[in-house]
């Protein structure tokens, strides 16, 4: 299950977004804000997408705010999220070959919604790399995660 979340500087793109990908197959939930509201805080958003992803590893997250940053922060403070902003492809591709990464904190203010929706699917698409080193970084942030 894949799960979308903005704020009002997101919302518009989260709607294209939501929208495209249900076309595509793709199995979608919308986790608000389910309307423009000006006054809205991007951090209940990102909130509700990073606790839908850490109840099933198999979940990944998309979280929208202008700048990508402050839904990222609140993401990656849930235990077993790892969130990446991300803004190109090469990212992307980072973000899950080597980091795994299950949600992905995108700036609503800097994509346009062609660019937004490639970096989706090749976020969605890329597997984890099972690489030695990825997997020793892995669980060295396990590891902080489980002290901190």
């Amino acid at each position: 299950m894949i799960f979308i979340g903005a704020d009002h500087r997101g919302f518009e793109l989260k709607e294209a977004l939501f929208r495209r990908l249900k076309d595509e197959g793709y199995e979608i939930t919308d986790l608000g804000n389910q309307i423009l509201d000006r006054d809205d805080d991007y951090v209940d958003y990102a909130q509700k997408v990073a606790e839908a992803v850490s109840n099933d590893p198999i979940n990944k997250g998309i979280i929208l705010c202008g700048s990508g940053a402050g839904v990222d922060m609140v993401a990656n403070k849930f235990d077993g999220i790892r969130s990446a902003l991300v803004f190109d492809i090469p990212r992307a591709i980072q973000a899950r070959a080597h980091e795994d990464a299950n949600v992905i904190s995108l700036p609503a203010d800097t994509l346009q919604e062609e660019l937004a929706f490639e970096i989706i699917k090749v976020f969605l698409s890329t597997e984890f790399s099972g690489d030695e080193r990825h997997l020793r970084r892995l669980e060295k942030l396990e590891q902080i995660e489980e002290t901190n």
